[in-house]
């Protein structure tokens, strides 16, 4: 048994909470808002972000971050990802070095390019840093629905220790040295996804939306690969397994809020309504620019960037996703 803490009491926090309980560890969740830790703490619920799902017994939670992360032997994020380094900031006195530290938020930096690994590392130099990813979606898995994930290291040793920590009957952990293709699988899905729901909001057909997945995940392989990641990554769960979930159900906020678009709502109006963070809109920008820096072109991505942060017709963007599938 463990001592671990969740920071991030949002639903895909709350879920890993519910992750680590049943897995036998104590677990102390920080939330940002005191009325999720006061119904988490009196009534096993958190209707602000999991309406209607069951908390297992014992979950304790608290928006106090320094009584959070007390004794805590393994800290896991998630944080938004553009809260992350302000997040770690905060964590940084008061952790003891060398506490291992999961990111479980999929995004990058828009200020500096950076993938959650990388900030974690920058903000916490004393931690050991990992990376949770692969298709996972929050309330399956409070609902402890079967679920498979990877889990990333450079320590590999860690990697697999931590995945033994973590994983119970339910949930499936795979270890693997790859942090960076684990980051940029969980990114690039968000944003692919909001251009598969925009061709389901338009009515355009599984076709479409099979081959423009398909396309997705070769960029995301070639952003990667300039990354220095390791092609094998994008073909686990990391990579195919989390781009499949997102880009392909309406769960997703990415594919919900690219079908909304699709039917002709605004981005604003879209956004107005929702209590959690869409990451894909905020990283389609950061990903647009870390390719032209990169030097590699990605054509689906760009779409999504020109529509979301540069005033593109929802016409105009489905015209030039179509035209990419006829490749070079």
């Amino acid at each position: 048994m463990a001592n671990i803490a969740v920071i991030g009491g949002g639903a895909f926090g709350t879920a890993m909470a519910c992750v680590v309980r049943r897995s036998g560890h104590e677990v102390m969740l920080w939330a940002r808002e005191p009325e999720v830790a006061a119904s988490i703490n009196q009534e096993a619920l958190n209707p602000l972000f999991l309406p209607g799902v069951r908390l297992p017994a014992g979950i304790r939670a608290t928006f106090d971050l320094a009584a959070a992360c007390k004794g805590a032997e393994l800290l896991l994020l998630a944080p938004p990802a553009q809260h992350m380094r302000a997040t770690a900031q905060r964590l940084a006195p008061l952790l003891a070095p060398a506490t291992p530290v999961v990111s479980c938020s999929k995004g990058l930096e828009r200020a500096s390019l950076a993938l959650m690994p990388e900030v974690l590392a920058d903000a916490l130099p004393r931690a050991r840093v990992a990376i949770l990813s692969g298709p996972s979606f929050a309330r399956e898995i409070a609902a402890d629905l079967p679920c498979g994930v990877a889990l990333a290291s450079v320590d590999l040793a860690l990697a697999r220790r931590l995945a033994a920590l973590i994983a119970n009957p339910r949930f499936g952990v795979q270890p693997n040295d790859d942090p960076v293709g684990t980051a940029i699988g969980g990114l690039m899905k968000n944003v692919v996804a909001i251009a598969s729901g925009l061709l389901a909001g338009r009515k355009l057909g599984e076709n479409a939306r099979a081959t423009l997945v398909t396309l997705g995940l070769a960029e995301a392989t070639r952003l990667g690969l300039a990354k220095g990641a390791r092609r094998g990554t994008f073909d686990g769960l990391a990579g195919i397994g989390d781009m499949m979930l997102t880009a392909n159900s309406l769960q997703s906020r990415n594919t919900s809020l690219g079908f909304a678009l699709g039917e002709g709502k605004t981005l604003a109006e879209v956004l107005g309504v929702r209590k959690e963070v869409t990451e894909g809109v905020f990283s389609s920008g950061a990903v647009a620019t870390l390719a032209r820096k990169l030097g590699v072109t990605l054509p689906i991505c760009a779409a999504v960037d020109e529509l979301l942060n540069h005033g593109a017709s929802v016409d105009a963007t489905v015209a030039r996703l179509t035209a990419a599938f006829g490749g070079e």
